[in-house]
């Protein structure tokens, strides 16, 4: 879904507006696996899926975890970098091809001071991406994996191009767990 049809549909913007965010909308398209933020920086970008999947990940001991996915529609930062300006351990990697909507995050902050309709836009964004934060963390208290499994699958029909090791970490099962799972869905 293009970014700006996106946010449209979650609040309408004038046409100075739309002009405005559209000059600090870059779109670049990414090969499986790519890594578009290394572990280890400072955030200092959104990104807006457009088509494709991409994760938020990072090293627990030997192993990558798969903390979020973002598809199609989707915004995928590391927050807590963004907005801190410090350092993360955590990346973002394309998972499939992706098509990214890239805002440079000063540049955007820029356009608040300037565009009170893009500020009321983000705050919107940016409270619907803490809900479904929220939503995640409480599906790992109160779901089972199987159920966790069925709401992804049922998120993107892209999930059948990510690897079984990225959603068994995104889950907290194994990949056997996740194998089990599987079998007993179908």
């Amino acid at each position: 879904m293009d970014a700006l049809h996106h946010f449209h549909s979650i609040h309408s913007l004038n046409g100075a507006a739309e002009n405005a965010l559209r000059s600090v909308i870059k779109v670049n398209d990414l090969p499986k696996n790519k890594v578009i933020q290394r572990p280890g920086s400072t955030c200092r970008t959104l990104y807006f899926v457009e088509d494709g999947i991409a994760r938020i990940f990072y090293r627990n001991q030997d192993h990558e975890v798969t903390e979020h996915f973002a598809y199609d529609g989707n915004m995928i930062i590391r927050a807590e970098s963004l907005f801190t300006g410090q350092p993360t351990p955590k990346g973002i990697q394309a998972v499939t091809d992706i098509r990214l909507a890239i805002i440079d995050a000063q540049k955007l902050f820029d356009l608040f001071e300037r565009n009170h309709e893009i500020e009321r836009l983000f705050h919107k964004v940016i409270i619907r991406e803490y809900v479904a934060t929220i939503h995640r963390a409480e599906s790992f208290q109160m779901k089972t994996a199987t159920t966790r499994y069925l709401e992804l699958l049922n998120a993107t029909p892209l999930l059948q191009h990510v690897p079984l090791k990225h959603i068994a970490s995104y889950l907290g099962i194994t990949q056997v767990s996740l194998s089990r799972i599987r079998a007993g869905v179908k």
